[in-house]
């Protein structure tokens, strides 16, 4: 089985996060038996020029996928309808609801008939939550009453990550999502053994890390204005791209109203090689997410035994029952300032132990096996139906 993804970002690059994390784990955990080939840009999220280790505008090996660099001139619907011509499949993967760069031109040229009759899957990677619709709100009400009218979304087989995320396509797109498999995304795999880095002592500044794309979405305002309000010696070190400057102007304003006992830091972006060093160097992630719908940081982060302090808006839940942190409803921003407040009182013994409950906790949670099965269905749905 061959199949052909498309998705706007991929490997080398990393800034756009989820989805092509998501993708580059599904390859290198399905690639031995499945064929992947992938159609993406020629550069990440937001850089300027393209990718200098690709051939772009042609195939290149990427790990267990050949994977296509497209540069702007062949990102027409025209030139994407001719390059998926070219391209031998068996079924054609979809990464985003939203993406006028590539998924929405694909739509368009199978819509009129320019690909050639095969099975689809879109996946919209949390598009459609109830948090990401309020952004950029009435641009996305004026797609989906065109995309609805041109009938671009018929006939596809959807995938959801969660039953979170299916209850929002259902919600979204009621009967055109009719085909649904919930298939979740794959994790990194949990490694056996983690360095053990010097705990903090009491009375030292707590490190709290918000590891994320510096966007609305990702709420890092929320989490300054939580800062706010503890009462403990706080260092934040911030860590993403910048992909919303005039959000991030509103962050760097709130950076200035914080009282003296919170640091914060802006210390760039993070490569992927280096996530799990920078998270275990950490003793709290702070991501009170709009919306995630996954959450790959929040998975890396428990894997390395880092407590996470998050909103209720992600596939994430019960994690203070199961001795792991913390996830709130945004609507009680006084409820995450006092839990900053009691992991800066937790003895540095007691620390380590409880960041050896948190690495356990994901051992158990994150399944890469079930997550393979899912997929497995789901690629085979596709083709039953068609």
């Amino acid at each position: 089985m061959t199949v052909l993804a498309i998705i706007r970002h991929y490997l080398p690059g990393y800034q756009s996060g989820g989805p092509a994390r998501t993708l580059a784990n599904l390859v290198e955990r399905l690639g031995d038996e499945i064929q992947f080939r992938i159609i993406t840009c020629d550069r990440d999220l937001v850089d300027e020029a393209p990718y200098a280790s690709v051939a772009v505008d042609g195939w290149n090996r990427m790990g267990k996928a050949e994977v296509y660099y497209a540069s702007p001139s062949n990102q027409s619907v025209r030139g994407l309808a001719k390059l998926i011509r070219r391209t031998r499949y068996d079924i054609l993967y979809l990464n985003s609801f939203f993406d006028s760069i590539l998924t929405v031109k694909a739509l368009m040229a199978r819509r009129v008939g320019l690909l050639q009759a095969a099975p689809a899957v879109l996946a919209p990677r949390g598009e459609l939550s109830s948090a990401a619709l309020k952004l950029d709100r009435w641009k996305k009400v004026a797609y989906r009453v065109a995309s609805r009218r041109l009938g671009l979304y018929r006939n596809l087989v959807w995938q959801a990550s969660s039953e979170f995320e299916a209850d929002d396509i259902r919600r979204t797109l009621g009967r055109t999502a009719e085909h649904l498999v919930v298939a979740p995304d794959l994790p990194q795999p949990v490694a056996n053994e983690t360095a053990r880095l010097p705990g903090r002592s009491l009375g030292e500044a707590l490190r709290l890390i918000f590891l994320a794309r510096i966007a609305p979405v990702k709420n890092l305002a929320y989490a300054l204005q939580v800062l706010q309000q503890v009462r403990v010696l706080v260092t934040f070190s911030i860590y993403g791209p910048i992909t919303d400057r005039g959000y991030w102007n509103e962050c760097q304003r709130l950076v200035g109203c914080l009282p003296d006992h919170v640091n914060v830091e802006y210390r760039g972006e993070v490569q992927p090689a280096d996530v799990h060093r920078v998270l275990q160097a950490h003793d709290l992630l702070f991501l009170p997410t709009q919306s995630e719908n996954y959450g790959h940081v929040i998975a890396e982060a428990l894997s390395v035994g880092t407590p996470a302090l998050i909103a209720d808006t992600t596939p994430w839940r019960g994690l203070e029952a199961a001795g792991a942190g913390w996830d709130l409803p945004l609507e009680d921003p006084e409820r995450f300032a006092r839990c900053v407040d009691r992991c800066a009182e937790v003895e540095p013994g007691k620390y380590d132990a409880w960041r050896d409950r948190v690495r356990k906790y994901a051992v158990s949670r994150i399944s890469e096996q079930k997550a393979a099965e899912a997929h497995r269905s789901l690629f085979e749905t596709a083709v039953a139906r068609f």
